[in-house]
């Protein structure tokens, strides 16, 4: 199979979807892999490490679409590159679709096979292509949040650890799956007072008992999240449903409760957040204040630091990367189920339901299109 490899576009954006340890295997696998030239400079990888490692360097991402089956990404595809996606084109990516009804019509129009690495899900319903980005962004954004929270950054002027005598900053945590668990462990590993909701009791439980320290578990209702939210100094949205847009939970007038100079940071922003007054941000322009409060809602954290998220990502993805390479997408999915489930659009049809459900578009599951 021909592999190609684009430089990522959005802003900021400084990961690669394949290092070349990842091009030499597949090389190896007797597959042809196409990297668009400086693809890899931002996460410290040049060209002639993809050329020792067997890739072929392209001049421009048109050159890599043109030629390529199936295209590696980070992030989605954005506006300027749909005219690049074509017909039969596997496209193997983060694609966050229930929040983003533009994309998944271009990619129905134009009748790509989108396989997002989001909805790929084992049996025991972990995501394994999501986990290594949500570890990273969960433990940035409480590094993210105690920047914020200096005066100088406009926040309150609070110490996230506090120091003796003087009281620890509270941090609030909405969700308790694998984002809210590496965001809890770095905020308490800093000395703030965590509290962590959930709705599943069994989740709270389990966090009571690994996670050490000033840790809170409260359940997840309307007036729970209203008062964590209100004494809150730096909250985190950690929502998930795997590949559903994300529910509202806080409330712009619970929002309007914080304290001047409170932080908010909704991760879940790529899914259409879980708070409401949130909107996507950038990495140039990270932040925006409302009812004093700042927010941020960069939807590619991980992009920040891209040495790590690229060697985490790569790892994750691989395995998935040979599967399809070495027996093409029918076989892949039909040998392997967890795969199957991140195949979100297909033949000029949505195979996602929850994809399907957000924008009231038709859903045809994908066994019967193969």
């Amino acid at each position: 199979m021909i592999v190609g490899v684009p430089k990522e576009i959005k802003d900021k954006e400084y990961r690669i979807s394949l290092t070349p340890g990842g091009a030499e295997s597949l090389a190896h696998a007797g597959h042809r892999v196409l990297v668009q030239s400086g693809a890899g400079l931002g996460s410290g990888f040049t060209d002639d490490q993809y050329r020792e490692a067997s890739a072929h360097i392209l001049p421009t991402a048109a050159d890599v679409y043109a030629q390529a089956e199936m295209i590696l990404k980070v992030k989605e595809p954005l506006p300027s590159e749909y005219a690049l996606l074509r017909p039969g084109l596997l496209l193997f990516t983060y694609l966050h679709l229930a929040a983003n009804q533009e994309l998944t019509q271009a990619l129905v129009d134009r009748q790509v096979t989108g396989v997002a690495y989001e909805t790929v899900q084992l049996p025991n319903h972990s995501l394994p292509l999501l986990t290594p980005m949500s570890e990273v962004a969960g433990r940035m954004a409480v590094q993210i949040g105690a920047h914020y929270l200096e005066e100088t950054q406009g926040g309150r002027g609070i110490l996230l650890g506090g120091v003796p005598g003087v009281r620890p900053a509270s941090v609030v945590i909405i969700g308790g799956g694998v984002v809210g668990v590496n965001a809890a462990q770095m905020a308490l590993g800093m000395g703030a007072r965590v509290t962590v909701i959930d709705l599943n009791i069994d989740r709270l439980r389990y966090l009571d008992q690994v996670l050490r320290g000033s840790l809170n578990t409260i359940a997840s209702n309307r007036r729970n999240i209203a008062e964590a939210t209100r004494r809150a100094e730096l909250l985190i949205g950690a929502v998930l449903l795997p590949g559903a847009k994300a529910p509202r939970l806080v409330t712009e007038d619970m929002i309007a409760t914080m304290a001047p100079g409170s932080v908010v940071i909704d991760v879940a922003v790529d899914q259409g957040g879980c708070i409401e007054t949130i909107h996507p941000t950038s990495h140039s322009a990270p932040t925006y204040t409302l009812h004093g409060v700042i927010h941020y809602a960069v939807p590619n954290i991980p992009g920040a630091v891209p040495r790590t998220s690229t060697y985490a990502l790569s790892n994750a993805t691989l395995p998935y990367v040979l599967k399809l390479a070495n027996a093409g997408l029918r076989q892949a999915v039909q040998c392997d189920p967890a795969l199957g489930l991140g195949v979100n659009t297909y033949a000029g049809h949505v195979t996602y339901q929850a994809v399907a459900a957000a924008f009231g578009m038709e859903y045809k599951p994908l066994d019967q299109l193969l």
